[in-house]
Formats: structure tokens, C-alpha cells, sequence
């Protein structure tokens, strides 16, 4: 089992990520661009990692909020089923709130602060998303590594 936290080499479980809302949903996008494919094919790939207890997913209170005004009921459906296998589920909290504000003062949306402010709080190693304007923003983070599905499976081979 690869090692994949950051700060803390030595521990022997498995790496822990929170995907946002646009990554579950990346496989139901319209697949003509080949950034799409790759993204859709390597979210799919970290799906089968989570299924295998290789990766640690993480679900949270705005995940499952964006997720209930998901307007295709298929759609839906398919990422609620992945609440079931998240090891860790992050509630609303004074100190999630507090976070998310202070990411929304450095440019940040609303529900893009908040995805963030959980991942941090659960501790994640990883904040996976394919919204570019996020990646851009968030490049150099110090709290958490934010990265698209495809940079995260290029970091797991190389780690």
C-alpha cells in the first residue's frame, strides 16, 4: 500500500482525499475533449482505489447538499452511493465555517470554500477537483494539496 500523506511519512494508512462535486460527476460529462477522457478515466481509477480500501474518501455536509440539488436523478444517485464507503464525514462546525470564510476573503466561492474548509478539517492529504479555476487558485495551498484527478494518480505512481 503506497504511503501518501504529506506531513506525517511514517503512517501506515491509506492516503485520505475529498473529491468535489464537478469530480463525481466528471464521468457524466460530455467526453469530446481529451482533458475530459482523462480526467473521467482517472477519477474512475481512484474510485476502484477507494472500493479496494487503498485510498480513504471523505464525504461532506456541502458535498451531500450540492449532491441533493443535483437536478438528474441518476446522476445523483450514483455519488450518494459513495457516502456509504467515505471513511470520514465532516459536519457543519464553527471551525469549518471560520475556514471557509477566510478562503472566501483570499477569492474563493461560497460552496468552493466550504468543499476546501471540509477537506482540511478531516485532515485529507488531497483536494481533488477538476474546476480549473480552483486548481489555479489554490496551486500553492499550505494547508492541503489541491490537484485534478489526473495529477493525483501521476502523484501516486511517482510516491
Amino acid at each position: 500500500m503506497k504511503k501518501l500523506a504529506k506531513s506525517d511519512p511514517s503512517r501506515q494508512e491509506p492516503g485520505e482525499g475529498h473529491l468535489d462535486n464537478c469530480t463525481f460527476t466528471r464521468p457524466f460529462d460530455t467526453q469530446e475533449r481529451v482533458e475530459v477522457k482523462f480526467e473521467a478515466e482517472a477519477k474512475i481509477h481512484i474510485q476502484d482505489k477507494i472500493r479496494k480500501a487503498e485510498l480513504a474518501l471523505i464525504w461532506s455536509y456541502i458535498l451531500e447538499f450540492e449532491n441533493a440539488n443535483n437536478p438528474f436523478p441518476v446522476r445523483k444517485q450514483a455519488i450518494l452511493q459513495w457516502k456509504k464507503m467515505a471513511k470520514y464525514h465532516v459536519l457543519e462546525s464553527r471551525e469549518v465555517v471560520m475556514r471557509a470564510l477566510k478562503l472566501q476573503k483570499a477569492g474563493l466561492k461560497s460552496k468552493d470554500a466550504l468543499h476546501v474548509a471540509c477537506a482540511i478539517e478531516a485532515g485529507a492529504d488531497f483536494f481533488i477537483t477538476t474546476d480549473k479555476a480552483l486548481l489555479k487558485k489554490l496551486k500553492n495551498h499550505s494547508e492541503i494539496s489541491v490537484v485534478d484527478p489526473v495529477t493525483f494518480l501521476i502523484h501516486l505512481e511517482e510516491s
